[in-house]
């Protein structure tokens, strides 16, 4: 186990929180499904290249009747950034060690009125200290109420931060969320930051409880509109264009995301990496 200093350990805590919540809430709406689906847990551990302990993560996958499948992961490692890898991270061209601890979410559901979502917070460090992450929503037929209300929850949890927080973040992940050779977005948004500063103690307190409100955010509206949408008849036509939608936003996440990139250069736990992929998609 890598030593953690006091803020890694409560970032750390809180992730591991957060997805027990999470896990929890969509176990819930499995049993109104009248499924017995669960989460399966699966334990990793990376080597850092250096031959020190570089840490390590838990997979949790449930396979149900609401959520076709759903990956809720949180890792904490650490360790040296390796070759020219350490240039493009912030604070690490000088100094190639870092430490990472976070939460990653990807749900894509049976009923294709039902918005699949992706969600992530994480806490870096490297010669500088900072968090980043946010959610967004991506239906494979969006609602309109869906996507409104999705927005108007992460906008009140902006602003009781910062007023100027939404509109950049929206707009970030209006611009991260792009398939540049679809020239289309991955779905209706969200928000979206990273390097939001904690290198002093006011400004990391600031910017925790900030990310602890985007999960909780994210906790109380996403169920909701879940409930709204997963009894609704749907044909063999909606369920042809969620699957050609999923392999749009396979596209997105193995030639863009670069979530998927850190933790490949990382030596992360490929399956971990690699759940936010869809169980089936189609490619016309």
């Amino acid at each position: 186990m890598i030593e953690l200093d006091p803020q890694q350990a409560i970032a750390r805590a809180w992730f591991e929180s957060l997805r027990d919540q999470i896990c929890a809430a969509f176990e819930a709406i499995e049993r109104e499904a009248g499924s017995d689906a669960a989460f399966d847990y699966i334990a990793w551990d990376r080597a850092d290249p250096s031959g020190k302990d570089g840490g390590g993560g838990v997979r949790g996958v449930m396979k149900g009747r609401v959520f076709e499948k759903v990956g809720v992961n949180v890792s904490t490692v650490g360790g040296t950034f390796e070759g020219d890898f350490a240039k493009s991270i912030h604070g690490a061209a000088d100094d190639p060690r870092f430490f990472a601890t976070g939460i990653s979410l990807v749900a894509h559901m049976a009923n294709p009125h039902v918005p699949a979502v992706h969600m992530n917070t994480r806490f870096l460090v490297t010669t500088k200290r900072w968090f980043g992450g946010g959610a967004d929503l991506n239906p494979p037929i969006p609602y309109d109420e869906d996507t409104a209300d999705f927005h108007a929850a992460m906008r009140a949890a902006c602003d009781a931060h910062d007023a100027g927080h939404y509109p950049r973040f929206s707009k970030w992940a209006e611009d991260y969320f792009w398939i540049p050779h679809r020239q289309v977005h991955r779905g209706v948004g969200g928000i979206f930051y990273d390097h939001l500063a904690s290198d002093d103690a006011a400004a990391w307190d600031a910017n925790f409880a900030f990310t602890q409100d985007v999960g909780r955010t994210f906790l109380d509206i996403f169920p909701r509109i879940v409930r709204r949408r997963m009894d609704t008849a749907f044909t063999a036509a909606d369920k042809a264009q969620q699957l050609e939608w999923r392999g749009r936003y396979a596209e997105f996440n193995l030639v863009h995301d670069r979530g998927t990139l850190f933790g490949l250069k990382t030596g992360g736990n490929i399956d971990a990496i690699l759940m936010s992929l869809p169980p089936m998609a189609t490619w016309s």
